[in-house]
């Protein structure tokens, strides 16, 4: 499962001239066919962005993997934003691919402004359909 799969609805629930941004781990690494956009005016309002070169992404290569830092996803997550934003103002969303953000999503929320969904959502979303 990934929280991609929220991107059909946050799209429709976006203001028409909103972007999302989709924040990953490693955005080099990215295929646009993994957004399951087809429609080149929806695909126009998302932008992509990734840790590749910061403090996380460069733990998460060593081996073995040292405790997660839950102040450089945060930093390196907060620069990242800032970046995607400068270039792109209009972004009113922001979806977090990687599993590893979601610990972090209030504290991005509270920073940013911004409605923020990842992973966590869709199982919330997805448990909750299912009979108690």
């Amino acid at each position: 499962m990934s929280s991609l799969l929220l991107l059909p609805a946050l799209l429709r629930q976006t203001p028409p001239w909103g972007k999302i941004a989709v924040l990953t781990y490693d955005s080099t690494c990215w295929e646009d066919t993994l957004l399951g956009v087809d429609d080149r005016a929806e695909r126009a309002r998302i932008v992509l962005g990734g840790l590749e070169g910061s403090k996380f992404w460069h733990d998460e290569l060593k081996r073995p993997t040292p405790p997660i830092d839950v102040i450089a996803i945060e930093k390196d997550l907060t620069g990242c934003i800032a970046r995607l934003r400068a270039d792109h103002p209009a972004i009113a969303t922001i979806l977090f691919e990687c599993a590893a953000f979601p610990i972090v999503s209030a504290v991005i929320r509270r920073v940013t402004k911004l409605p923020v969904y990842d992973i966590t959502d869709l199982c919330r979303l997805t448990m909750a359909s299912l009979p108690s």
